[in-house]
């Protein structure tokens, strides 16, 4: 008979410990004590972390890419996503401060303290700088509001349970670099925008069963979550283009065989057009020094 009230309290020690783990875990409240944010370098981590592409209207183009009114939708094996309002209203972020876009970004924790979807790349943001953050910040509020409701997911059991995303991020969620070792300034800088502000491996590395990034393979390519195609390899083992190629593919979408990014990718080269020269060679630096992958 003792060993029935032995197994409850093992059963309410296991889950109480299994509601810890998977609490959301913000950063700790002084990360963003005495910063102050910069508009205009803020516009530029905005473009390179592309807010726009995934968080504009359906079908916005020129200027009204700039209200982040949200509404997209991305397919996934776990349900469809869709980009909410993010632009500086009460239907969006306008409340917010740094410190909740930054828990946003790197913690994947909305200010009311529930988990986000890592379909939000905060596995890639985590790595930002939190004067990063309060740039953006700066720069979000100077743009267009917006009035548009955001629209809830499209999942279904057992991924609707926000909860689990702890189980998630309590694998998954780090702030170590893929690319180690040493590194010149500009691989430095070409890593800290291909993995953390324009989170590339997102998109061009295989995911596992969880769709957390395999960065064992790391940019190997991956198949398309729209179900079209495959997301190419973009390693030394099959970009064999040279580092000159590498940004003027970056800088204005062609090839070196006079073909144009298209679909998604033609957002990433807009953005990375507005980012200094420099910003560009050091991605293609970066690329360089990645290991090829098969």
């Amino acid at each position: 008979m003792r060993l029935i009230p032995a197994l409850a309290i093992l059963a309410l020690g296991g889950a109480a410990g299994g509601w810890w783990i998977t609490g959301p875990d913000p950063l700790p409240a002084a990360t963003f004590d005495g910063l102050v944010g910069d508009p205009a370098r803020g516009e530029l981590v905005f473009a390179a972390a592309g807010c726009a592409s995934c968080h504009m209207a359906p079908g916005a183009t020129g200027e009204a890419e700039l209200v982040l009114a949200g509404g997209q939708r991305f397919p996934s094996d776990f349900g469809t996503f869709i980009a909410p309002n993010i632009s500086p209203s009460e239907a969006g972020i306008g409340g917010w401060s740094v410190a909740d876009l930054g828990n946003a970004l790197m913690r994947g924790v909305s200010p009311e303290g529930a988990h986000y979807y890592p379909a939000l790349p905060y596995a890639s943001y985590a790595k930002m700088q939190p004067q990063d953050v309060a740039d953006i910040h700066a720069h979000m509020q100077t743009l267009p509001p917006s009035d548009a409701a955001s629209l809830p997911h499209e999942m279904g059991f057992p991924f609707n349970i926000r909860r689990s995303v702890g189980v998630w991020k309590a694998l998954f969620l780090n702030t170590d670099w893929v690319l180690t070792g040493e590194l010149t300034p500009e691989e430095t800088r070409g890593r800290e925008i291909v993995e953390a502000l324009a989170h590339c491996g997102e998109c061009h590395t295989p995911r596992n069963a969880l769709g957390a990034m395999d960065t064992g393979r790391w940019l190997a390519g991956a198949p398309n979550p729209s179900g079209e195609g495959q997301i190419p390899n973009i390693t030394p083992a099959k970009l064999t283009w040279s580092t000159g190629e590498i940004v003027t593919y970056l800088t204005s979408g062609f090839t070196p065989e006079f073909d144009s990014a298209g679909g998604h990718m033609a957002h990433v080269v807009s953005n990375m057009a507005k980012l200094p020269d420099a910003d560009r060679q050091a991605v293609a630096a970066y690329l360089k020094k990645v290991p090829a992958a098969e």
